[in-house]
């Protein structure tokens, strides 16, 4: 009988975890419909107050209005942050969550755990994502209907919540008593990757509200931008890629990320454009490399340094101005005026490298291209008892 009693007992407690495990499965559904209810009357109501808020008039309303709204958002959020934790955490435990699901708390902790070391940035993903989730759940489920309605407020709040985003990346970059111990490149990186995720599904969404003629700025560079989100992509076309985004944020973020910022972002781009020709295996692919270096350097020669008013140095104002009056003065459409315009663009280049060990790859590779071009020339070799010369490369 002892014996069968621990038998029994075994048997008890698995029946026991198996039940556990199935009311879990029963309720599940049951809570994803009440939180489900709870986020459409939040919704509901936010979208209504969002409406009355943008179309008020009176001025004497709009403080109280405004509050209204807001409250009313904070609440909307709330109620998605709870389904995230009554629901898609317990489907995922118990191994029930859709592909979707996991991926939406996989997400969800990866914002959590930014909130002791960025908080500013914590507040600002954790609201971005839930509304990005609610946004998915709304055109998975095909409520075209609704997303017509929401459209206009989740655009509102998105384009608010990625300015924050990036001016806090800029603040960073700015503050000269954190410069030292932050690592400048992963944020260079957090500023691209932000402003791709903005222009592949937020920008769409805006020229659809707003039409094109509002956005013709910066169109071609968007529809170039576009071209780069299909099939795979080498180190030239992430770098392209990367310059038609800088583009599109002179037009939409210029104070978010400011002149110094973007001129930074150029920067990085460049360095990596001429570590790409270095590294590149054949001659035909550093060309292409090389020739996508000229292009980014006149981008942000054009967008950037012709624009900037301040300059620490007043005597690099005086030299650049000497410099961009040589650019203006180039026919462009003519093959000697292209040829004339990289020479300008390499020498410029190695007097920005000069004297620098670690750049002796591409400072050789500039001269090269400098005496292809009849730009410099080279020494021929001499001897005379007891002394031996080398050939030079002396600049035209």
């Amino acid at each position: 009988m002892e014996e069968r009693g621990l038998r029994v007992a075994r048997t008890d407690g698995a029946f026991f975890s198996k039940l556990s495990t199935t009311i879990s499965k029963l309720l599940i559904p049951t809570k994803i419909g009440i939180n489900g209810m709870l986020i459409n009357m939040k919704r509901s109501s936010v979208l209504k107050n969002y409406e009355i808020y943008t179309k008020n008039e009176d001025q004497t309303k709009e403080e109280s209005l405004q509050k209204k709204y807001e409250d009313s958002f904070v609440l909307y959020l709330e109620s998605i942050d709870k389904y995230v934790m009554d629901s898609i955490y317990k489907k995922v435990k118990s191994r029930t969550a859709t592909a979707f699901e996991e991926e939406a708390l996989s997400k969800y902790y990866t914002v959590i755990h930014l909130k002791d070391t960025q908080y500013l940035e914590y507040k600002y993903r954790k609201q971005k994502y839930l509304l990005d989730l609610d946004y998915l759940g709304l055109k998975n489920d095909n409520k075209a209907k609704i997303l017509t309605r929401y459209n206009p407020f989740y655009v509102s709040k998105m384009e608010g919540i990625y300015k924050g985003i990036l001016k806090n990346y800029s603040i960073q970059l700015a503050d000269k008593i954190s410069a030292s111990i932050i690592d400048k490149d992963a944020i260079y990186d957090s500023i691209f990757s932000t402003l791709e995720d903005y222009t592949a599904n937020v920008l769409p969404i805006k020229i659809e509200l707003d039409g094109k003629e509002k956005y013709k700025d910066i169109l071609d560079e968007y529809d170039k931008f576009n071209s780069f989100l299909v099939g795979k992509l080498d180190g030239r076309d992430q770098v392209e890629k990367k310059m038609y985004l800088l583009a599109i944020s002179r037009k939409l973020f210029t104070h978010s990320l400011p002149l110094v910022v973007a001129e930074q972002c150029y920067d990085k781009l460049i360095r990596e454009t001429r570590h790409l020709i270095i590294s590149s295996k054949t001659d035909k692919k550093k060309e292409k490399v090389y020739e996508m270096l000229i292009t980014l350097i006149e981008d942000y020669n054009v967008r950037i340094l012709s624009t900037k008013i301040y300059w620490e140095v007043p005597a690099d104002k005086e030299l650049y101005k000497a410099f961009w009056d040589k650019y203006k003065a180039i026919d462009k459409n003519t093959k000697e005026g292209k040829i004339q315009k990289e020479v300008l663009f390499i020498k410029d280049e190695l007097k920005k490298l000069e004297n620098n060990v670690q750049n002796k790859h591409i400072i050789r590779f500039y001269k090269d291209k400098l005496l292809e071009y009849g730009a410099m020339k080279k020494l021929a070799n001499k001897y005379s008892k007891g002394k031996s010369y080398t050939k030079k490369k002396v600049a035209v």
